[in-house]
């Protein structure tokens, strides 16, 4: 399997598909997957002539089962060297719900300042911040994360389980019909990686403050939400990136859930495909 190793001694896997001189579309995986999430993008844009990348995250799918370092500090960093590893210009980022966090933060202070960067895409993403404080009162209380935490240390199969076939892709909803394919590849992907790394991720996810990492972004940044996300809501979150990022483009879509990217591939392939062309295709040099 390729990976890289960090300089902490933690093995990273990726995938790396398409021509080597294409312009490369990463991405970056939600919490508590794989970049096997990605399957439906990477297949859609291998099709369409560009190299695709995704990762495992430490601790993650099959990266090392590492007992620490599951914050977004590592997180970038582990990105920034498969990334320079593969050496990587003019790439495309997209990340989803943690994978958000992680690529913005990637961007801000890894890829951006080398200038290996073209764009940025955030869907369902957790920035700016999850967690409700002084500062963010429209985030989720503490209650919502610690309730998270003692079910994955209960029973965490089961946990995962009924995640993926409620709130995450919507199949909650009345009049949706769940998919049970999509709901064993998700536990799939969960319980492939590591116990320690999933809940020490969820602290990552829900605390780390992603404010002054949007400020410094200047890249073009589409940001896509569902504004029936019922894990990252939407009011608390796209809207207030958008925001605080220079070069953002918004984009809501109704009744879309958390899991859009898998329920609603047929949409969001294309809109991702029409803002890569539009706001980061590479500019040919040659003669």
């Amino acid at each position: 399997m390729p990976t890289i190793t960090t300089h902490d001694g933690v093995d990273i896997f990726y995938k790396d598909w398409g021509a080597k001189d294409a312009q490369p579309i990463v991405f970056h995986h939600g919490w508590p997957l794989s970049g096997d999430d990605w399957d439906t993008q990477m297949l859609f844009f291998l099709s369409h002539g560009y190299r695709v990348i995704a990762h495992d995250r430490r601790g993650h799918g099959r990266s090392t089962q590492v007992g620490d370092g599951h914050d977004m500090e590592h997180y970038a960093a582990d990105a920034a060297a498969v990334f320079e590893h593969l050496d990587l210009r003019h790439a495309v980022h997209i990340g989803h719900s943690t994978g958000g966090g992680e690529a913005a933060r990637y961007v801000a202070q890894y890829g951006q300042p080398k200038g290996r960067v073209a764009a940025l895409v955030l869907i369902g993403a957790v920035p700016p911040l999850m967690l409700k404080t002084r500062a963010n009162p429209g985030g989720l209380p503490i209650d919502v994360f610690d309730g998270l935490r003692k079910a994955l240390a209960d029973n965490r199969a089961q946990f995962y389980l009924e995640f993926a076939s409620g709130p995450f892709y919507g199949f909650n909803r009345p009049g949706v019909k769940l998919i049970p394919g999509v709901v064993q590849n998700w536990w799939r992907q969960g319980m492939i990686g590591g116990a320690k790394a999933h809940y020490d991720g969820i602290k990552a996810f829900s605390e780390t403050d992603f404010t002054e990492d949007l400020k410094v972004i200047t890249v073009p940044t589409l940001v896509m939400h569902g504004d029936d996300d019922q894990i990252v809501p939407m009011a608390d979150s796209a809207p207030l990136s958008a925001k605080l990022l220079k070069n953002s483009t918004l984009k809501i879509y109704e009744k879309f859930p958390h899991g859009m990217c898998t329920t609603h591939a047929e949409v969001v392939n294309p809109e991702l495909l029409a803002f890569v062309t539009n706001k980061a295709a590479r500019v040919s040099t040659a003669a």
